[in-house]
């Protein structure tokens, strides 16, 4: 299987096999035709309400590498095209402090899912969002499921998708997953944006002007040195800004084995000497 790359409206972004990095790191192992899709979201929102829904008894439990935290995996198939969908733990935030906020901030920036759901609570919309305007720096492959819809007309809540769609620009899918409520229409979000049928264009968090002005000066360092074919250049700018030694050094690690599985890659092809 050779690379490709997936345009998403004016970014590419490169998806090759990632066979090896979810392997080692993530404990991941996949069919080289499936769709890997991260489920995210705030601890409470029934995150794992939607993962049952989707994948039924088509799923898997065991423990994320080297950590004691649940790693739950579930397939699905839509259109003739198999899904693997990654029950990520329960995070506010991806500026991690916990064993679970690293384990899903490292998913999403180095597992590099072939999409992302957030799921948010219906009733606790303006809380959930911080976290899907966080995955929004990292990857425009994001679909919002806004969940318990059934809770949210009990108390008389109304929200405007089509006007939040348009302000976060990305697929916003209302669903009320303990009813099956919403699903199939999950389902075609999240296979438009894995195959690449739907442009999008994430909101994208303005920052102080002293912020801004360090991120410009960045932001081409990094795409000089070719970081930014692996990872959001806005998004690794911030995160050089945090001047977080241990986070710095992971993702050093994380780009060397993407390196690495490249050549791998090329081996395969005949394109390299082994």
């Amino acid at each position: 299987m050779s690379a490709m790359n997936l345009k998403i409206g004016d970014q590419t972004a490169p998806l090759m096999p990632k066979g090896r990095i979810r392997r080692e790191s993530f404990g991941i192992s996949s069919a080289a035709d499936q769709w890997i899709i991260a489920l995210a979201g705030n601890p409470n929102v029934g995150k794992s309400t939607v993962f049952n829904a989707l994948t039924g008894l088509r799923q898997h439990t065991g423990n994320w590498p080297g950590k004691t935290v649940n790693n739950a995996q579930g397939y699905f198939t839509y259109h003739n095209q198999s899904f693997m969908l990654v029950d990520l733990p329960g995070t506010y935030s991806l500026l991690a402090h916990s064993v679970e906020e690293e384990i899903a901030r490292d998913f999403i920036c180095f597992g590099q899912p072939d999409a992302t759901v957030v799921v948010l609570d219906a009733t606790s919309l303006e809380r959930n969002l911080n976290l899907a305007l966080q995955i929004m720096e990292i990857t425009p492959r994001i679909i919002v499921c806004v969940n318990l819809m059934d809770e949210a007309r009990k108390r008389g809540i109304v929200i405007d998708f089509e006007a939040l769609e348009k302000e976060l620009g990305v697929p916003v899918v209302a669903t009320a997953a303990r009813h099956n409520q919403g699903l199939e229409e999950l389902q075609r979000a999240i296979f438009d944006i894995a195959v690449g049928n739907q442009a999008t264009q994430p909101k994208q968090i303005v920052y102080s002007e002293d912020v801004e002005r360090a991120i410009q000066l960045l932001q081409p360092q990094i795409e000089k040195v070719g970081m930014s074919t692996i990872l959001s250049p806005r998004w690794l700018a911030l995160r050089l800004l945090d001047s977080d030694p241990a986070f710095i050094e992971e993702i050093g690690r994380f780009v060397a084995m993407n390196g690495e599985q490249e050549i791998d890659l090329q081996r395969e092809e005949g394109k390299v000497a082994l």
